[in-house]
C-alpha cells in the first residue's frame, strides 16, 4: 500500500542498499516519491527495488561508490536531464572505521573515513545545490550520530568526521536561510543495522529498533510542508 506524502516528489538516498538507507527509500517510495537509490553493490540495490515495485512504487538504480566524486557530477547531470530537478537529498551513506586509539589509526583509514563521511556530503551538496533549489520545496536531510555530542574513546575518525558534517550541514542551512531549501540533520540513535553490530559486537540486536520503525521523522522533514531548517533532528527519544 502507498500514501501520498511525498506523491511526485524525487529523493535520492545515498547508502540505499542496506540499514537506514533501504528502510527511508522503501518508506519514500510507498509515500509516492520516486527514489533514486545510490550504493556500490548492485545486486543489493536490485534487491531493494524488487522490494519496491512489489508495493506499486518506483525506483531509479545507481551503483555508484561516493569516493568516486566525478561519477557524482555525473550524476547530477543524468538528474537534471531526466528530472529538471531534486526534491530530497538524504545524505545517509556512512562508513565506521577500526575502533582504536587516535595514535593508532592509519593514514589510509583516515583518509577513507573523511572522504566517505564528510567530502563526499559536500561534493553532494556543491552537485545538487542548483538542482534542489529548482524544486518549490527542495529538502536536503543529513544521517549523524550522537558520538558528536557524546565523545567516546577509540571513535576518533568516525566521531571526527560526523562533526565535520555536522559543521558543514549547518553552515549549508544557514546559508540558505532566506531560501525555500530546508536543510537538516537526522540522529536516528541506537538502530540494528550492521554498523551497530560491528561497533557494539556483544550487544543483542533484537534489544534495538528496526530501521523500518524509524522512518516517520525523515518523512516529515522531507515534506513539503515542513518550515524548520539548520537542526537536528532526533528519531528516538534521548
Amino acid at each position: 500500500m502507498t500514501h501520498n506524502l511525498l506523491k511526485g516528489r524525487i529523493a535520492l538516498i545515498t547508502g540505499a542498499s542496506r540499514g537506514i538507507g533501504q528502510a527511508v527509500a522503501k518508506r519514500f517510495a510507498r509515500e509516492g516519491a520516486h527514489v533514486i537509490l545510490v550504493a556500490r553493490d548492485s545486486k543489493k540495490l536490485e534487491v531493494v527495488d524488487d522490494e519496491i515495485h512489489s508495493f506499486g512504487g518506483t525506483a531509479t538504480l545507481v551503483p555508484l561508490d561516493l569516493r568516486d566524486y566525478a561519477k557524482i557530477e555525473t550524476l547530477a547531470a543524468m538528474v537534471a536531464e531526466r528530472f529538471g530537478k531534486l526534491d530530497i537529498l538524504v545524505g545517509n551513506a556512512a562508513i565506521l572505521s577500526d575502533l582504536t586509539p587516535l595514535p593508532h589509526v592509519g593514514p589510509e583509514d583516515w583518509e577513507k573515513v573523511m572522504s566517505v563521511n564528510v567530502t563526499a556530503n559536500w561534493q553532494l551538496i556543491r552537485c545538487f545545490d542548483a538542482l534542489l533549489k529548482r524544486s518549490d520545496a527542495g529538502r536536503a536531510l543529513f544521517v549523524t550520530s550522537g558520538v558528536t555530542t557524546h565523545p567516546s574513546p577509540y571513535w576518533g575518525p568516525y566521531a571526527i568526521s560526523k562533526s565535520a558534517l555536522e559543521s558543514m550541514v549547518l553552515t549549508y542551512a544557514a546559508e540558505n536561510s532566506k531560501t525555500p531549501l530546508r536543510v537538516n540533520l537526522i540522529d536516528p540513535g541506537r538502530v540494528r543495522t550492521r554498523m551497530r553490530a560491528q561497533a557494539f559486537p556483544g550487544e543483542d540486536p533484537m534489544t534495538l529498533p528496526e530501521p523500518d520503525a524509524i522512518t516517520d521523522v525523515f518523512v516529515k522533514l522531507a515534506s513539503h510542508e515542513f518550515g524548520q531548517t539548520g537542526e537536528k533532528f532526533y528519531c528516538q527519544e534521548n
